[in-house]
């Protein structure tokens, strides 16, 4: 082609070039509007996000952002201490309202179901609200306990923080609540939302869905009841907390006066109510279960209907381990003080040693053979009863036995043992013979393949031909394995036993 042609097609190239720009320029202007407007629906919608955040936060504290009324805080919800732990009660507060957290205070002692433990927060932070006093009973896993803060300056903005105001924060809106954003519902009193807040007047009672339910299931008047979320509105805690004072017993002689026209029926209702004092003065006392109590109840209940228990008994002369107890007890000079519950414990982990089948647990699935004995040692506490563990007592010695149990029993009292401390084990001992039991049969403690009952030491009288008398007394100690025949036949159980004897028999052997 011609530089003549060249130059006559360039202005027809130029205008081919501007036609196909143009669509690329209005095409750029509207992705950056919809950019803009992408921006502007994520800045709008940013409270929303929030609270999904909230919701995704671990369940020891929920993460809690500014709103009209309060700063950016934390709600911190009952921690789940155990693995069996459903609820729990709140003790004794380790800090008070303005205190400064320091990541692993302790902020409150928290019972669970085997024992009181310290709930160590981990984050940094001021105290501004306890929301569960001390005594609190049942709450469940991430109920509300306390407020969290930063800022020691916002401690005081939460000195009328309710537990309603952090359940509606914790949990999604009630079915009621209009799905539109805070600002709008503040700023358009035209929503549905708005003018059920903003007009409480006449004899119209304002309660949320839930209390209403709770209020007919128990013949509550809602006038009777005193709102304590937004504007007076009753809630679920309002119902509880009036269930709770016994309100609604006070509140029936003043429904049967209330009507006068039957004037026949009215001194037959208002002496109903009369009958109830007479159930509190008929020689009973009503106690409320603790959740250790209630534990126990439900693993026994199961352990004794599932478990096939069989039952073996052994009388066992103690004559030998009572004179060496003595005589190293004078030896050590007060250093230590051995038990004979020591030289049981001892002596029932080289039985399990000897006996491996008995030191094992039932899976399910299959059976667990353990490699060390790890003694659960049965101790009463005005709680109940939990069994501390004694771990290795094949590979320690009499001394070391002996210091630990005595640890174990003294904090388990104490309600201060950790979960790891009574939790597991392969072989459990519960000794009555302090008490002058003579013998007993033990509920088997699962997984456990068995339990030793432990009774009293007693003289008798046995038949000696070495004697002038032909009789002598002796020291004698019944105990009685019950085992799981799932795990271990009879006959195992019966080895188990004549090895246990023979220890104690000839207790220096436990000293090999």
């Amino acid at each position: 082609m011609s530089a003549a042609n060249k130059t006559a097609q360039l202005p027809r190239l130029l205008s081919r070039a501007t036609k196909l720009a143009t669509p690329a320029t209005a095409r750029l202007a509207a992705i950056r509007a919809s950019a803009r407007q992408f921006s502007t629906v994520r800045v709008s919608a940013t409270p929303s996000v929030r609270v999904q955040q909230r919701y995704a936060k671990p369940n020891r504290a929920l993460r809690q952002y500014s709103s009209k009324s309060y700063p950016d805080h934390q709600i911190v919800g009952m921690p789940a201490l155990s693995p069996t732990m459903t609820q729990g009660n709140v003790g004794q507060w380790q800090k008070s309202v303005g205190d400064k957290i320091e990541p692993g205070d302790v902020l409150v002692e928290i019972e669970t179901d085997k024992a009181q433990m310290d709930f160590e927060f981990q984050e940094e932070g001021y105290l501004a609200k306890i929301l569960a006093p001390t005594g609190t009973k049942d709450l469940s896993i991430d109920s509300p306990v306390a407020i969290i803060v930063e800022d020691e300056a916002d401690v005081a903005a939460f000195a009328d923080y309710t537990l309603d105001a952090a359940k509606s924060e914790a949990k999604p809106a009630e079915p009621a609540a209009q799905p539109a954003p805070p600002a709008q519902a503040e700023s358009a009193p035209a929503t549905p939302a708005a003018e059920t807040k903003q007009e409480p007047s006449g004899d119209r009672v304002f309660a949320s869905p839930l209390a209403k339910t709770m209020a007919k299931e128990k013949g509550i008047d809602l006038k009777q009841v005193k709102g304590s979320g937004p504007r007076g509105r009753i809630v679920k805690a309002d119902i509880e907390s009036y269930v709770a004072s016994g309100a609604t017993a006070k509140a029936a002689p003043a429904a049967a006066a209330a009507p006068e026209a039957p004037a026949a029926k009215a001194p037959a209702a208002a002496k109903a109510p009369a009958a109830a004092p007479a159930a509190t003065s008929a020689g009973f006392t009503d106690i409320p279960l603790t959740n250790m109590r209630k534990v126990i109840a439900e693993r026994l209940t199961v352990a004794k209907s599932t478990v096939p228990h069989y039952y073996l008994t052994q009388n066992i002369t103690m004559d030998n381990v009572m004179k060496l107890r003595k005589s190293l007890n004078e030896a050590a000079n007060g250093v230590y003080k051995l038990s004979l519950n020591d030289f049981i414990i001892k002596a029932a982990a080289s039985a399990l040693r000897d006996v491996p089948e008995v030191n094992s647990s039932w899976q399910g699935e299959f059976i667990r053979q353990h490699h060390h004995a790890d003694i659960a040692v049965a101790a009463a506490t005005p709680a109940g009863l939990i069994t501390p563990i004694v771990k290795t007592c094949d590979a320690k010695g009499l001394k070391s036995i002996s210091s630990e149990v005595r640890d174990l029993v003294a904090r388990a009292r104490a309600n201060k043992l950790k979960p790891e401390e009574f939790q597991g084990g392969s072989f459990t001992i519960s000794n009555l013979g302090m008490f002058g039991i003579s013998s007993f049969s033990a509920i088997i403690n699962p997984p456990h393949a068995a339990i030793l009952s432990v009774g009293t030491t007693e003289t008798r009288l046995v038949l000696d031909e070495s004697s002038e008398k032909g009789f002598k007394a002796v020291e004698n100690m019944s105990v009685q394995l019950s085992a799981d025949h799932r795990v271990a036949d009879g006959a195992v159980g019966a080895q188990f036993l004549k090895a246990f004897k023979g220890y104690l028999e000839n207790p220096l052997t436990l000293l090999l």
